[in-house]
C-alpha cells in the first residue's frame, strides 16, 4: 500500500492586489483588495472550527503599490505588506495554526522576516521559457524565470522548506516543462529545501469582477463536500482540463454568461503528457513529493497510479485561484484511492525530514511539538520531547545483556533511542549470541491457521483498522457453519493450532466465547486452541460478573489450550490512553495474564510499537513483561509487532509512518537483550515487517517465524502488503536462507519435526 498525502488546511486571501498582469490569472486585481485586521481574526476563528492544521496565505504580489493598500498598511501600524502578512501569521500561531505563504517574488529580507512566523513558504517557477515573457506573463515583469529562481535559490540559502512548481499548458512546449523541472532539480542539488514540486494544469476561468473570489470557492466547497462521495472519476472526462464531468456540474459561467473557453497562447496538456512530467520528476528529484491538484483535472488518480504523492491542501473553503473548482473532501479522495491500494494520509504544510531546529523557528516549532507532535518523524530519543541520554548507557546495557541481567528504565531507553550504527551493530552481536544460547541453530514455525471469528467491535482505538460498528458496510460475523468448515481447512493443511480472537461484539456474552471453543474441538478434538486475548477476557468478566480465574477455568472446559499475550500495546497507561482510551489498564492486563498462569495455561507476550510511543515507555513495558516472567514463569515467547498505519486513524489523521526496516530490526535486537534468558523465544511477525525482513530478523535475536496463518484480517485491513499466508515450504526456505535448521513446532514449542 502507498501512502498519499495531503493538508487539511485553509485559505486566507489576505490581499488581491498585484502588481502583475499575467494573462490566465482570474485571482488579482487591480483595485485595493485587503482583509481588515478584524476579518482576518474572523477567518482564523473559521480555521480553527474548520479543523485546520495549515492557514494557507495567498495574496497578489507586492499590493502596497497600490496608494490605497499602502495607505490602510501604514494606518494598522505596518510599514509594508510583508509586516501586514507577519502579524497575520502570528495571530494564527496563537491559535495552533501552522502558517504557509505564497506571497510572489520576495527579497531575501522578506523570506527571511517570513521565516520566523512560517512552517514553510512556496513560489511556483511556472516556467522556465523566456519566451512566454512576451505572451502570457507580459506585464509581468516578475513572472521572468531568473527573478522567480533568485527567490527560491534565496529561499534555499535560508533553510525555508519550500513548495513550487510548474504550471503546464501556458503556451510551453514539453521540452520546456522538462527544462523547468531541470532547473528546480539545480537548486534541490545545491540547497535540499524544495520539499514538494507542484504540476499543475492550467485551466481557463471566467472574469470575476466585482466578486469576492473566497466566497465563491467557499460556497462551491461546502457544496462539493455535501456530495455523498461525488461521482466516482470512471464517470467523468479523463482528459478535460476543466475539472467535472459538465453533466454532473453547472457550467462554469463568465460575467457575459458564456462558460470560459481556452485563449490562443494555451496549450492542449494530454493525460499521457503529464504522466511524462510526473515521470521526470521523479527521475530529476526523487526525494521530493509531486503534488496534482484534484480540483483541476479528471486525471488525477491516474497520475497517482503513476507516481504523484500528494493531492495538496483539499482546503476546507475552497481554492481562491480556481474558486468554481472546489477540491473533493478527504472522504471523497479516500473512497476514490482506497480500492486502488491508496492510503490518503494527513501530513502537515511542511514536510517531516525538515521538523528540526536547523529548518525551522524554535517558535513555530515548538507548535507542532505541542499539538502535532505525532508527525515529527523518528530520530532516536522521541517526539514530544529531547530525552537526554548518557552516550555511555546502550553500551552498558548491552554488556549487561550479554550476561542476562536485568537492565534498569534509564538502560532500556538508551537502547531504543540508540541512533549510531557502531553501537547499533553490538546490540545485533549480542541479541544474537543470546539467541544462539537460549535456541541454538534451529529457527522454529508453527502450522496454525487464524480465526477472527467477527470484526464488530465497540472499543473504537485509533491504531486499529480492523474493528468496524455494527451497522458498517465492512462489518461480518462468521456464521458456525463457515466456522466449522474453516477448522476443517486447517486440519487438512496440516495445522496443529487454532489462533481465535475478534472485535469486543456488543451482542457477546461468556457463554458465547466458550461455543467457539466448544465447536472447534467438536469439529477437531485434537487441535490446540489458542484464543482470546486479555481484552476479551475482560470483556467475558465485565458480562458475567465472575472473576478472571473463574472465567479461565469455564474456557479451559470448553477446550482453550493457551492465551495470547495480546492487547498489549505499549504497557505504559499514559500511551494507552492516547491511542486506546477504552481499552483495559495495564494493571488489569497483567492481572488477566497471571490469572491464566494460575489457572494452568501458558501465554504469549506482545508489543505494538513504532507508533507514538516513546523509547521511555518501551522501557516500562519491556520491565512489566520481563517481571511478569520472572514471578509466574508461564510466558512462552514475545512477539513484536510493528505498527501498520495506513488504513487506522493514528495513519489518516496524525502523520504516523510505518517504521522502517532498520529501525525495525534495531528495536528486535534491544527486545531480546531486554528480555536476556527470561523468554526463551523471540517471534518475527512476517505479516507485519515482510518475510525478507523476518529473515534478516533471525540475525537481531529472533528463533522463530511465526505461523502459516491461513487467513490474516487484522494486519489486512489496518494495510499489510506482505500477504495472509506461508505455506511451510517459504517458512523453511526462510530459515535456511539464514543459515539455520528449520523445525516445525507445536504452540508450546514442543518440536513436530526438523528439516
Amino acid at each position: 500500500m502507498r501512502r498519499i498525502t495531503f493538508s487539511r488546511n485553509y485559505t486566507l486571501s489576505l490581499s488581491r492586489t498585484c502588481q502583475c498582469y499575467c494573462k490566465y490569472c482570474s485571482f488579482a486585481t487591480r483595485q485595493a483588495h485587503l482583509h481588515d485586521p478584524e476579518e482576518v481574526e474572523r477567518q482564523l476563528e473559521n480555521a480553527v472550527r474548520r479543523n485546520a492544521k495549515e492557514l494557507l496565505i495567498l495574496t497578489g504580489e507586492r499590493p502596497e503599490v497600490n496608494p490605497v493598500v499602502a495607505e490602510r498598511l501604514r494606518s494598522w501600524g505596518h510599514d509594508d505588506f510583508t509586516s501586514y502578512v507577519v502579524w497575520a501569521c502570528e495571530r494564527a500561531m496563537d491559535r495552533g495554526l501552522l502558517p504557509h505563504t505564497n506571497l510572489g517574488v520576495l527579497s531575501r529580507d522578506d523570506l527571511s522576516r517570513l521565516r520566523e512566523v512560517t512552517a514553510s513558504q512556496g513560489l511556483m517557477l511556472e516556467s522556465i521559457s523566456e519566451r512566454l515573457m512576451d505572451t502570457v506573463h507580459s506585464g509581468s515583469p516578475t513572472k521572468h524565470p531568473a527573478k522567480r529562481l533568485e527567490t527560491i535559490n534565496a529561499a534555499g540559502e535560508l533553510k525555508i522548506p519550500f513548495t513550487t512548481g510548474i504550471l503546464v499548458g501556458i503556451g510551453e512546449t514539453e521540452e520546456e516543462r522538462v527544462a523547468s523541472l531541470e532547473a528546480l532539480a539545480e537548486v534541490q542539488e545545491r540547497h535540499g529545501h524544495i520539499q514538494e514540486v507542484i504540476l499543475q494544469n492550467y485551466v481557463p476561468h471566467p472574469k470575476y469582477y466585482g466578486l469576492e473570489v473566497a466566497e465563491i470557492a467557499d460556497a462551491a466547497s461546502r457544496a462539493r463536500w455535501a456530495e455523498g462521495g461525488g461521482p466516482p472519476s470512471s464517470t467523468r472526462s479523463p482528459g478535460r482540463q476543466g475539472g467535472r464531468d459538465p453533466q454532473l456540474d453547472a457550467p462554469h459561467v463568465s460575467s457575459e454568461g458564456s462558460p470560459p473557453s481556452a485563449p490562443a497562447w494555451a496549450t492542449d496538456v494530454s493525460i499521457e503528457e503529464m504522466k511524462r512530467l510526473v515521470s521526470a520528476c521523479r527521475r530529476l528529484m526523487p526525494e521530493v513529493g509531486i503534488q496534482v491538484p484534484p480540483n483541476l483535472a479528471d486525471w488525477w488518480p491516474e497520475l497517482v497510479e503513476a507516481g504523484a504523492t500528494d493531492l495538496g491542501g483539499l482546503s476546507a473553503n475552497g481554492d481562491h485561484i480556481s474558486p468554481e473548482e472546489p477540491f473533493p473532501s478527504p472522504h471523497q479522495v479516500r473512497k476514490e484511492l482506497a480500492p486502488k491500494g491508496y492510503a490518503l494520509t494527513e501530513r502537515l504544510c511542511v514536510y517531516p525530514q525538515y521538523m528540526d531546529g536547523d529548518w525551522m523557528e524554535q517558535g513555530v516549532l515548538d507548535i507542532i511539538k505541542l499539538k502535532y507532535w505525532s508527525f515529527i518523524p523518528r530520530r532516536g530519543s522521541g517526539r514530544r520531547q529531547e530525552t537526554v541520554v548518557d552516550p555511555a548507557a546502550a553500551p552498558r546495557a548491552i554488556e549487561k545483556g550479554r550476561r542476562g541481567e536485568a537492565l534498569d528504565e534509564a538502560e532500556l531507553t538508551a537502547l531504543f533511542a540508540e541512533t549510531r550504527p557502531e553501537v547499533i551493530e553490538e546490540m545485533r552481536v549480542v541479541a544474537d549470541e543470546l539467541r544462539q544460547e537460549l535456541a541454538g541453530d534451529v529457527a522454529t514455525f508453527v502450522v496454525n491457521r487464524n480465526i477472527n471469528f467477527t470484526n464488530v467491535c465497540v472499543v473504537g482505538c485509533a491504531f486499529c483498522g480492523f474493528g468496524q460498528g455494527k451497522r458498517s458496510p465492512d462489518a461480518y460475523h462468521v456464521g458456525e457453519d463457515e466456522f466449522a468448515d474453516r477448522i476443517r481447512e486447517a486440519i487438512d493443511y496440516g495445522a496443529t493450532e487454532i489462533c481465535m480472537q475478534g472485535g469486543i461484539h456488543p451482542d457477546y456474552n461468556l457463554e458465547e466465547y466458550g461455543r467457539w471453543l466448544a465447536l472447534a474441538k467438536e469439529v477437531a478434538p485434537e487441535i490446540h486452541l489458542h484464543a482470546y486475548s486479555p481484552m476479551e477476557v475482560h470483556y467475558m468478566c465485565e458480562r458475567s460478573g465472575r472473576q478472571p480465574q473463574d472465567v479461565f477455568e469455564y474456557l479451559i472446559e470448553c477446550g482453550l489450550g493457551s492465551t495470547p499475550g495480546t492487547a498489549a500495546e505499549v504497557l505504559h497507561d499514559g500511551v494507552r490512553q492516547r491511542i486506546s482510551p477504552n481499552k483495559l489498564p495495564v494493571a488489569r492486563w497483567v492481572e488477566i495474564i497471571e490469572a491464566s498462569h494460575r489457572a494452568g495455561l501458558r501465554s504469549t507476550s506482545t508489543v505494538m510499537f513504532g507508533h507514538i510511543e516513546e523509547p521511555a515507555e518501551l522501557a516500562t513495558h519491556m520491565r512489566v513483561i520481563r517481571e511478569l516472567q520472572e514471578r509466574t514463569g508461564g510466558i512462552t515467547e514475545f512477539v513484536p509487532l510493528s505498527f501498520i498505519p495506513f488504513n487506522t486513524l493514528l495513519g489518516r489523521t496524525h502523520g504516523v509512518e510505518e517504521i522502517e526496516r532498520g529501525e525495525n530490526l534495531k528495536h528486535t535486537a534491544a527486545f531480546r537483550l531486554a528480555l536476556g534468558r527470561t523468554i526463551p523465544n523471540l517471534q518475527a511477525s512476517w505479516v507485519k515487517m515482510g518475510l525478507d525482513a523476518a529473515t534478516e530478523s533471525l540475525r537481531w535475536g529472533v528463533n522463530d517465524l511465526g505461523g502459516t496463518l491461513m487467513e490474516e484480517n487484522i494486519s489486512r485491513m489496518a494495510g499489510s502488503q506482505h500477504g495472509t499466508r506461508l505455506d511451510p515450504e517459504e517458512l523453511i526456505g526462510a530459515a535456511r536462507a539464514a543459515g539455520r535448521t528449520p523445525a516445525q513446532r507445536t504452540t508450546l514449542y514442543d518440536i513436530v519435526e526438523t528439516y
